[in-house]
């Protein structure tokens, strides 16, 4: 095992962060932390491997934990690109699962907001 791992974040890519962010500051209470993120330039293309890649974002501090706990870092490319719909047996990132004390109620919330079933 990796001496002192802890995990970090996870990274979704949006093509609107600001409005993927307010989502779950608003449905969930997640709360911005540290700098927006606007990165350009060589050692971005470089270490994603597109050409002329910008990206923006956030990192969220999840609920229930303090500042040094896991984020959601909320990010939003330049260029960016369409992909065909995904199937949930398809590889990759699933969900994200929050605990909640009412199922109904939450599922009332993330539909207001703009979520889907």
């Amino acid at each position: 095992m990796i001496a002192g791992v802890r995990y970090v974040h996870t990274n979704l890519v949006a093509r609107d962060w600001r409005r993927m962010a307010a989502f779950y500051q608003n449905v969930f209470g997640c709360t911005p932390i540290g700098p927006q993120r606007d990165y350009a330039g060589s050692l971005l293309e470089e270490a994603t491997g597109i050409v002329d890649a910008k990206l923006k974002g956030v990192h969220l501090k999840l609920p229930g934990f303090d500042d040094d706990g896991p984020t959601l870092e909320i990010f939003q490319y330049e260029p960016s690109v369409k992909v065909a719909s995904t199937t949930l047996n398809q590889p990759g990132f699933a969900h994200i699962a929050f605990a909640v004390a009412s199922v109904e109620e939450a599922l009332a919330t993330v539909l207001s907001h703009g979520g889907s079933q």
